[in-house]
């Protein structure tokens, strides 16, 4: 039986929503194909080389020129780390900022796998208080000052505010800057997730909490998995530049260079031909469309006035009284899958009524 090739598991005759995958015919094969020709003609060996710690200069001055485009502020390339993905950037930071029995304060709910992530490093997981607009800046302090007369210490706080997984909505505007202000106050990092930005499916974006603090004790992490392809391993992060600086000396980058050398000058190259925004508007064209589909069968057959999400991949659906493990035993009976919402919180019980559905992916 050959190896695995792709992380999938495919389930014959189930309709599976719970990954958050593309679409296997958005992928941009040939057009990265192109791109990687490009740079390989435009740099030779120095695109097959040990590359700068922090990342290449042509990717990093088109992320900062990008950024000043789509956000509220430009990151300067001294703010900027080229990483493997949001994924491998969570691990960068939460290893930089993170001590065993630190705590870790997460939305309600949040990306799952970020719970991992964080959980590898012995962090004590707590939900931050919310409501139906999301967290709650003033009682989000109120928790940090009682954890610190505690004894504890809060490392940071992660959450997705911009098209965010698995709920598809974004943070408002007061709310933002009252974060910003609280990480200024406590003096606790806020890790943004900022994966979905570009999946905008409105005129524009919420500008980030990165921008609206200025950088200042806020980490933003931003991935190419959503926006091009998941197989690219290629990501980045913005933050302080002594905090890059401290990333950049780290052993592992020191003995290898830049993560992902090769890969960041093909987006390079991608980026600067057009090519990203011709496959965007693309992308944006296709899930728009998936996306008012799944909302529309949603509310048609379970009868959920749910609300539009103006980008990213997801929807969170409220199921009533119906426990989401029990209903999942009997749709996949029917063909179809999705996750919990129990996998979604720190404390599983508070999941139990809801489920993540992606309207991204459909089995070709």
């Amino acid at each position: 039986m050959p190896l695995p090739l792709v992380q999938e598991v495919e389930r014959p005759g189930i309709i599976d929503l719970g990954w958050g995958h593309p679409d296997p015919g958005s992928l941009p094969a040939e057009a990265w194909s192109t791109a990687i020709a490009a740079a390989l003609r435009r740099y030779g060996w120095q695109a097959l080389t040990y590359g700068a710690a922090a990342g290449p200069g042509p990717l990093v001055e088109w992320l900062c020129d990008r950024l000043s485009r789509i956000d509220g502020a430009a990151p300067t390339p001294s703010a900027t780390f080229v990483t493997s993905g949001a994924s491998q950037a969570l691990e960068l930071v939460s290893g930089m900022l993170v001590e065993r029995g630190d705590v870790v304060l997460v939305d309600a709910p949040t990306y799952h796998l970020a719970l991992r992530i964080f959980a590898d490093r012995s962090a004590e997981l707590h939900p931050v208080p919310v409501d139906r607009l999301g967290i709650v800046p003033d009682a989000t302090l109120d928790l940090i000052r009682e954890l610190e007369r505690r004894g504890k210490r809060v490392a940071l706080l992660y959450l997705v505010p911009t098209f965010g997984n698995p709920t598809g909505a974004s943070l408002g505007a007061e709310r933002r800057t009252a974060l910003a202000a609280l990480a200024s106050q406590t003096g606790v990092t806020i890790v943004e997730d900022d994966t979905y930005r570009e999946l905008s499916y409105v005129d524009t974006s919420p500008p980030s909490l990165w921008s609206i603090a200025h950088g200042d004790r806020v980490v933003r992490v931003g991935s190419f998995s959503k926006s091009v392809a998941p197989g690219l391993r290629l990501g980045w992060l913005n933050a302080k530049p002594g905090f890059v600086r401290r990333l950049a000396e780290r052993g592992f980058v020191d003995s290898g260079g830049c993560l992902n050398h090769t890969n960041a000058l093909a987006m390079a190259e991608f980026g600067a031909s057009g090519g990203y925004d011709d496959h965007l508007a693309v992308l944006r064209g296709l899930y728009r469309q998936r996306r008012d589909a799944l909302v529309s069968a949603v509310r048609r057959h379970l009868g959920t006035d749910l609300a539009t999400p103006d980008g990213g991949w997801f929807l969170w659906v409220p199921l009533g009284d119906v426990d989401c493990r029990q209903l999942l035993l009997s749709a996949e009976r029917r063909g179809v899958s999705y996750l919990p919402g129990t996998n979604f919180f720190v404390r599983p019980e508070a999941g139990r009524y809801w489920r993540k559905a992606p309207a991204c992916w459909a089995r070709r």
